[in-house]
């Protein structure tokens, strides 16, 4: 006997709106939430049906509570620090936080949906606007920047990509490449055709007052007015909890965990949901999606566990026409 069915690490969108579809199915479901989500500091989430405007937190509560409210699953606050063969099995240890109890399960199955780490380019004070003037989505944050005089920071290739999404949203941009020079040849040329300025010194600091971003002051003593913009941070997977199961875990070029359409790893009974897999960082409702789909996989793979397992059953074959009738 296991002790769940079904082990969800993280308990962001994704990994509770996997685990209400499998506890609803009956399946004995524990989700691990660390409590450290890489949206911590956005005060408010957009673009989830009857949820627009919702603080992240408060959506991570009204999840966790749903999740609660059904006898045969639990949400603890545990920090996962391995997961391991045990049997025909896994073997789940965490550290509990915010006084927690320390967890030592094991689970026929353990779903990831851990999330990603992000670093923002290096630039000082940029943690103070990261989350209200500065934002990663466009998606998620670019109509409450219509219209505004805007700036895009990074230092990946990807950069020049970035700023022509957030054309969408204003005509007045400025991409500044923090000193990397990242944007060049072709791509400067395009986007300085279109009047959108590219700057590559490097960023000495970012101004601002009570409303929020007023600058974006450069190591030449320049400060190019900026109300606001997207920040291109590098994400990274954060897996050292899979070590014991690394030598067979398929990853790709980006550190994001490979696997099939309905979330299937290269490891059997490991499964990956959200932005961990391909193609990485998503709106909360493509995450909470995706885990639904792959919540679905879960139970085929069950299904289909069940009847492998089945007695077969052997048909005599008829020997007279009467009795075939």
């Amino acid at each position: 006997m296991t002790d769940w069915d079904v082990v969800v690490v993280g308990g962001g969108p994704a990994g509770l709106s996997a685990a209400l579809n499998l506890v609803r199915a009956r399946l004995r479901v524990l989700v691990l939430d660390s409590n450290r989500p890489r949206h911590s500091a956005t005060l408010v989430s957009h673009g989830f049906l009857t949820r627009d405007g919702i603080a992240p937190h408060e959506l991570r509560a009204l999840g966790r509570a749903e999740v609660d409210g059904y006898d045969d699953a639990e949400v603890a606050f545990a920090l996962v620090t391995s997961i391991e063969r045990a049997g025909t099995g896994f073997r789940v240890r965490a550290t509990g936080v915010r006084g927690a109890p320390d967890q030592d399960v094991v689970a026929a199955r353990v779903l990831v949906t851990s999330g990603l780490s992000e670093t923002l380019p290096d630039i000082t004070n940029m943690r103070a606007y990261y989350g209200t003037s500065l934002h990663s989505c466009l998606t998620c944050d670019g109509y409450e920047k219509s219209g505004e005089p805007l700036a895009v920071i990074g230092d990946t290739d990807d950069l020049a990509e970035v700023a022509w999404r957030t054309l969408q949203w204003t005509d007045d941009l400025v991409v500044f490449t923090n000193g990397s020079g990242v944007v060049s040849g072709d791509d400067r040329a395009s986007l300085e055709s279109v009047g959108v300025r590219v700057v590559d010194d490097k960023v000495a600091s970012l101004d601002g007052d009570r409303s929020g971003l007023t600058g974006v002051t450069l190591d030449s003593g320049e400060t190019v007015p900026r109300t606001g913009g997207f920040v291109r941070p590098r994400w990274t997977t954060s897996l050292g909890f899979l070590a014991p199961l690394a030598d067979d875990l398929v990853l790709d070029d980006l550190g994001l965990v490979r696997t099939d359409d309905v979330g299937h790893t290269s490891v059997t009974g490991l499964f990956a949901a959200g932005d961990l897999t391909p193609p990485g960082p998503q709106q909360l409702v493509v995450a909470a999606g995706h885990a639904a789909v792959v919540a679905g996989g879960i139970l085929s793979d069950i299904t289909a566990e069940r009847r492998r397992s089945a007695p077969s059953l052997s048909v005599r074959t008829p020997t007279s026409p009467v009795e075939s009738v």
